[in-house]
């Protein structure tokens, strides 16, 4: 009943994304043995998501990937000699086995090790298929699924008839001293439906030989770790690489931890690639990688984008792995599919725009040279300028006027550290408290948002590379790269007027009239703000686009809301969770606020997106593509604000991001609510309550304040409100000390 459920209700998404096979596909030259496209093995099913082999892993994974998914199970083998899909021979860390039995652990010496736990061998099959569930055993995976799925026999997989089937026998000498053949098991399924059978063990690959050739079934010899001990020879895992071809005399393929291939260094950075590959293809040796994953840690190279991380393997230019194994199949599958062979920079398809936040600030400090250019490189329609103002009257880019997190400036200015309530809660360095001469001083630093949180540095080897821009090279920068467009980011307009003397509005005219671009067609002009008389003042320059940013989390936009703004914007800067409502990182609900814009005509663009998986809801399988997808095709925007735009190229660059072509795949926007609703339950996160609807006084904002002289005592202009549209008022946290700034400096650059 529960498979019934699951099949019925797993995925509009998933059901949408049943692959379509066109008329013809051309075909595509792999650099592979065969020179067909890579094979993608799902290790467990949909094992990212749901407990490994799993029905429901099992069932989304074939749903949800590309046509010709091979299903990988782990053979375990209970003590009446039945095959199971799990994939340590102990239980405790993917089953329930510890609640129902907890006296039950056992020590058995594994290849030399002594392992404690609830071991397989010691129980029936009727006992583990009566009493004993699944759980997530990656404990930053979904815990919601625990304890709700049985353990699958692996008849049980076969025989929801996958395109192809992989069968890993890991442990075969420990079951054989325990008077278990795993051998005896394969020959009394006669085979049948097994694609690959692959071991680290030679001597079991050979004890089946005959009858893998019988039954047409590729063994593949698994690598270890190259210091570990193969068990039949005695030789370490490196000493048998050196022999490949001898390896060829009883199996078709092997398989290694993909750092065989490209090695990564201390500092997390990839080495040049080893002759691996390229050797077992010459001993006509197949080549599949292990251990991929959205949701593990990988070398800075790939910048948190699992895909970028596929296409190094297959799309190099020098060789293709023949294959993956993955936990998560539909990532797998698109890069093949869809990602692969962008050569020559391929043009997007579709209007949404690809607009930086403060450049490729995922990779290089943001609002520096360096990220500016990344940005272009990398294909952006539009990049950014968050204009500040130093003391003495430079306008410069850079995304907050607090310069603490994004500088160095704490080793230097710390006694300069002051209260602002009107900008932030915290205390903070502030530019305009600086001269020019001051802010260039100090090093720029790459903000990682997750380095807290989650210890995710970014791009560590460029941490304070490049040097930030003024507005005027930024709009000179622009204008040369012949990008679409800049948006200028107007911020705190009335306090820098009222309090401070600096006209940051007239400072953005002045630059923009200087460039002459108000007086061409080519490069769009996009004026931002969060205040309303900001962008009114704008309003004279027809050839400009006012962007209303709303920092405020909506779940509504009524008609006389979306009327106010357009007195005011020609297009919105939503939040993420304005559009997609979160509860602990699974996507509940869709808002109709795209929708409600568009009526009034106005542009809805989207922030801000990051590719780090901790960011990205579990609906979205830990992929930034597959949130693109769900915000440019699945939600309509006409925009897309990212710290990361080669991701966003990418996707919009593949034919698969057009959901109205014919092809053999797709790569489709999550079904929110679809993920949580397969949970029972008693296990769903509380229904939180919806977030309020847009107001009109959440968009009017009070008439900006003449620029006050700072240089006479009556010439101040009256301070106004500090009234912000879509954020709430905060007040200052005038208990923090100086020794705690220090500390959230040295936290924010290490």
């Amino acid at each position: 009943m529960l498979r019934v459920f699951i099949l019925f209700s797993l995925f509009i998404h998933s059901c949408i994304a049943a692959p379509r096979i066109p008329a013809a596909v051309p075909a595509t030259k792999w650099l592979t043995l065969n020179g067909q496209e890579p094979a993608v093995v799902a290790r467990g099913g949909f094992s990212g998501l749901f407990p490994e082999s799993s029905a429901s892993a099992n069932d989304l994974a074939i749903s949800t990937s590309s046509p010709g998914l091979t299903m990988l199970c782990n053979l375990q083998m209970t003590k009446d000699g039945v095959g199971l899909c799990l994939s340590d021979i102990r239980l405790d860390n993917a089953t329930t086995i510890s609640t129902l039995f907890p006296k039950a652990q056992k020590t058995y010496k594994v290849y030399g090790q002594d392992l404690k736990g609830w071991f397989v061998l010691d129980y029936s099959a009727d006992t583990i298929f009566s009493n004993v569930s699944l759980v997530q055993n990656i404990f930053s995976r979904p815990s919601i699924f625990d304890g709700q799925m049985p353990v699958s026999a692996v008849e049980d997989v076969l025989g929801t008839k996958p395109p192809k089937f992989w069968l890993s026998v890991q442990y075969d000498a420990f079951y054989m001293e325990h008077k278990l053949s795993a051998a005896e098991y394969l020959r009394s399924l006669g085979l049948r439906g097994i694609t690959f059978i692959s071991s680290p063990e030679i001597g079991f690959l050979k004890s089946i030989g005959m009858d893998a050739r019988r039954g047409k079934t590729k063994l593949i010899f698994e690598f270890k770790d190259p210091e570990a001990i193969e068990p039949t020879t005695g030789k370490k895992y490196r000493e048998l690489q050196q022999n490949l071809a001898a390896i060829k005399a009883f199996a078709s393929g092997v398989l290694v931890p993909k750092d065989y291939i490209w090695p990564v260094d201390s500092a997390n950075y990839l080495k040049p690639a080893s002759t691996f590959v390229a050797d077992a293809h010459k001993a006509g040796l197949e080549v599949y990688a292990s251990g991929f994953a959205n949701d593990l840690r990988t070398s800075y190279n790939y910048s948190y984008d699992p895909s970028a991380e596929y296409l190094q393997f297959v799309d190099n230019g020098q060789f293709s792995v023949d294959g993956f194994i993955t936990d998560f199949p539909p990532t797998a599958s698109q890069a093949i599919s869809c990602l692969s062979h962008q050569k020559g920079n391929l043009p997007k398809i579709g209007k949404t725009l690809v607009i930086t936040h403060n450049g490729a600030s995922g990779e290089y400090p943001g609002c520096t040279d360096l990220a500016y250019q990344k940005a272009v490189d990398d294909g952006a329609d539009v990049i950014d300028c968050s204009v500040q103002m130093s003391k003495d009257g430079m306008a410069f880019c850079h995304d907050s006027a607090d310069i603490t997190a994004t500088t160095n400036a704490m080793t230097t200015f710390m006694s300069r550290a002051t209260s602002v309530p009107e900008i932030q809660p915290t205390n903070g360095i502030f530019s305009f408290d600086l001269t020019w001469a001051e802010i260039q001083s100090v090093k720029p630093q790459i903000q990682s948002p997750f380095s807290t949180s989650g210890g995710f540095q970014r791009n560590p080897a460029n941490k304070n590379a490049g040097k930030f821009m003024t507005l005027v090279d930024f709009l000179e920068f622009g204008k040369s790269k012949a990008v679409t467009g800049v948006l200028i980011n107007i911020q705190n307009a009335a306090y820098l007027a009222s309090k401070k003397g600096l006209g940051i509005v007239d400072a953005v005219k002045s630059a923009l009239k200087n460039s002459t671009l108000e007086k061409q067609s080519t490069q769009k002009v996009l004026i931002q703000s969060d205040d309303s008389s900001v962008l009114s003042s704008f309003e004279a320059v027809p050839p400009y686009t006012r962007v209303l940013s709303i920092d405020k989390e909506i779940g509504d936009a009524p008609k006389p809301s979306v009327d106010e703004i357009k007195k005011h914007a020609e297009a919105v800067n939503l939040k993420r969770s304005s559009l997609v409502t979160i509860s602990e990182s699974f996507a509940t609900g869709k808002t109709n606020v795209v929708e409600e814009m568009h009526k009034g005509n106005i542009s809805v663009y989207v922030s801000v997106l990051r590719n780090e998986y901790i960011s990205i809801a579990f609906d979205y399988f830990s992929d930034p593509t597959v949130e693109l997808a769900t915000f440019i095709a699945g939600n309509g925007v006409d925009g897309v604000i990212t710290e990361f735009p080669a991701t966003a190229t990418r996707y919009l660059r593949s034919p698969c991001s057009d959901l109205n072509k014919d092809q053999p795949y797709a790569i489709l926007p999550a079904e929110a609510g679809a993920l949580i609703s397969v949970a029972a339950k008693e296990a769903q996160p509380p229904a939180s309550a919806p977030s309020p609807p847009l107001d009109t006084k959440d968009v009017i904002d009070p008439p900006l304040p003449a620029v006050a002289n700072m240089g006479s005592s009556d010439g101040e202009a009256p301070p106004r409100a500090p009234t912000h549209s879509g954020t709430i008022a905060t007040s200052a946290n005038l208990g923090l000390s100086l020794l705690a700034i220090l500390a959230l400096g040295t936290t924010l650059c290490c």
